[in-house]
């Protein structure tokens, strides 16, 4: 009898950014080489994108990337976005931690691109993060988790920390360790709030192009937790994508290595199977060494 392959969830952030990263998910995800994908339904890119996206619900787990620092925002929001663009990460943040962000300044726009996503896809997402991890901030949690109450969602959310053990087991320590302190008490509270959440996450990556990108991303698989999501950034570069993110090189080098028979051998060889949403049983399973 073969033995139980461990189940992970591995999700492709920034569905709709561009045509060329939304073409590159696809691809991957018609391969079973990702196994979800969110979606940043405030992008212009996003309607057209949104068809084919569709089209995989059941295999795929489809989810709201929210966006709070990219782009424009869907509708008015006053306090975060007067001339109409969303503030840059930094300002975002310095607004969270300094207790300045309120719940009525991002929820409008939380409640916009859950509406964009269920008037796209037919229904509401399988889960929601965030692009930057702002789903996690500050100001924004409890305008995320009341807006998902109101509609009787039963999804689960991504929480970006893991143990610390975990993380120094991995690459890029240090950024998974500010990204895991400023979600301090996410997941309590999202089971506080009724929902699940995952427990173990990893995929930090330094969004650098050069050589060891495959050995730096199979070690994102270390020590995975008991309900586990792995993120990736794949993608193809476009103009769209130049103009709105910064993260362009090292995108094109994900989409060749999940496509590779490289990835597919790594799999197999760690007992690893791709599952849209993390096994949320009550079981746990050890973290496997590499």
């Amino acid at each position: 009898m073969l033995p139980e392959r461990r189940p992970v969830v591995l999700c492709a952030d920034d569905y709709g950014l561009s045509p060329g990263v939304s073409r590159g998910i696809l691809a991957l995800a018609r391969v079973k080489r990702i196994s979800a994908t969110g979606a940043m339904t405030n992008i212009p890119a996003f309607p057209e994108a949104a068809p084919a996206l569709a089209e995989l619900s059941g295999t795929v787990g489809l989810g709201l990337h929210l966006t709070l620092t990219t782009g424009e925002p869907l509708g008015p929001l006053p306090r975060l976005a007067p001339d109409g663009r969303l503030p840059p990460l930094g300002r975002l943040l310095r607004l969270a931690l300094s207790g300045g962000l309120k719940a009525a300044d991002v929820r409008p726009e939380i409640e916009r691109q859950l509406d964009a996503f269920a008037a796209a896809m037919g229904r509401l997402p399988d889960f929601v993060d965030g692009h930057q991890h702002v789903h996690v901030l500050p100001g924004v949690r409890g305008a995320l988790l009341a807006a998902l109450s109101v509609r009787g969602w039963r999804g689960w959310l991504r929480d970006p920390g893991d143990t610390l053990g975990a993380i120094r087991a991995r690459p890029q320590a240090r950024k998974a360790f500010v990204v895991a302190g400023l979600g301090l008490g996410f997941g309590p509270a999202v089971r506080r709030a009724g929902f699940s959440a995952n427990r173990g996450f990893s995929g930090f990556s330094d969004f650098a192009e050069g050589e060891g990108f495959a050995e730096a991303f199979e070690a994102s698989f270390r020590a995975l937790g008991p309900a586990p999501v792995v993120m990736c950034h794949p993608g193809e570069i476009d103009e769209a994508l130049r103009a709105l993110d910064p993260v362009v090189a090292s995108r094109p080098l994900e989409l060749a290595y999940l496509g590779s028979g490289r990835f597919g051998d790594f799999l197999e060889r760690e007992g690893l199977r791709l599952v849209p949403g993390p096994d949320l049983a009550p079981h746990a399973h050890s973290p496997r060494p590499m």
